[in-house]
């Protein structure tokens, strides 16, 4: 009773192996299609890590297209991880818009994580990219923004180690500002937008990148603002605050000189008045030693008397105020 049920499960276990290794099913539809893959291909596929699924399908879509493509081409793209249906597709689409592009190329574009199937239809049909606003100021500051739609096609040659279609519009960007800039006045560029494209596309834009332009159009030109002029405000605006600093640093110049003379003359003073402080000990020590006699010192008072009322009436001491003065003085005379 137990031999019958071991022998069921290793039936079932052998038949499991053989349908798993051998897709049977996979198998036929090759056939059928007339795509020879043989037992043995099938089980080494397996044994490489290969699912024969994607080898299998791919093999019969190229010989229905009749291209001749062996099962080890497609293994060693599948394992350098390639994506074997882009890669057929773009095969056949080639072929059917008779562009020259062999299998090898083809694997080559699609590792380098270009998408050849894409890059085969845009071979066909042109696909038309707009740059963004591209804003460029005239020769008489005034600023001019446009944007462009440039029609490219690929270039099967050049997708491997080809620049992609951001150095296109960044180019485009480039010679659009170059040409408005060059403009001697943005009416120029607003009466000739075509003067832009004309100049632009004859550049050689499309030099190192994996497509080739056919023609650039100008969608839109706007004016922006003055920029010259806001330049210039920009300028007086500095020049004013430039002004202004060295105006103050005149005046605090002046201010600080002004002080240091205040405290010069404070200085003067202090030593005038020490001077002065010393005179009567002065006149005190001539007097003991006999160098100046009491005479001498009357006469010198009523000198520096006679000083002080003169001074009194016309105006310049400091006892009044020159008339009133005079009149005092006049009458102690009388």
């Amino acid at each position: 009773m137990v031999m019958p049920i071991i022998i069921i499960v290793g039936a079932v276990i052998l038949l499991s192996l053989f349908f798993y290794f051998i897709p049977v099913a996979l198998w036929v539809s090759a056939v059928a299609a007339g795509v020879n893959v043989g037992f043995f291909n099938l089980i080494g596929m397996r044994l490489r890590r290969v699912v024969p699924s994607l080898i299998v399908g791919p093999m019969i879509k190229s010989h229905k297209a009749g291209l001749k493509l062996g099962s080890d081409q497609l293994e060693a793209h599948y394992l350098a991880g390639g994506n074997i249906d882009k890669v057929v597709d773009a095969l056949i689409a080639a072929q059917r818009a008779e562009i020259d592009l062999s299998f090898e190329r083809a694997a080559a574009i699609d590792l380098a994580g270009r998408d050849v199937l894409e890059a085969v239809r845009m071979s066909v049909n042109p696909k038309v990219i707009q740059t963004p606003i591209v804003t460029a100021v005239a020769m008489d500051g005034i600023q001019v923004m446009a944007t462009a739609r440039v029609t490219v096609r690929a270039n099967i040659e050049r997708l491997v180690g080809g620049a992609g279609e951001e150095t296109v519009l960044a180019r485009v960007g480039e010679g659009i500002v170059t040409t408005v800039g060059s403009a001697e006045t943005h009416k120029k560029v607003l009466e000739n937008p075509d003067s832009i494209s004309k100049t632009v596309l004859g550049k050689g834009l499309d030099s190192g990148t994996a497509f080739e332009i056919l023609s650039i159009d100008i969608a839109d030109v706007d004016v922006g603002k003055n920029i010259g002029a806001q330049l210039q405000t920009d300028q007086a605006e500095a020049d004013k605050e430039i002004a202004q600093a060295k105006a103050e640093e005149r005046r605090a110049m002046a201010v600080a000189q002004e002080q240091e003379m205040k405290a010069r003359v404070q200085e003067m003073r202090a030593k005038v008045v020490e001077a002065e402080s010393e005179v009567p000990k002065a006149m005190a020590e001539a007097l003991r030693s006999g160098k100046l006699g009491v005479m001498d010192y009357m006469n010198m008072k009523n000198i520096q008397a006679d000083t002080d009322m003169r001074s009194n009436i016309s105006g310049m001491g400091p006892g009044g105020s020159g008339n009133s003065s005079g009149e005092g003085s006049s009458r102690d005379d009388k």
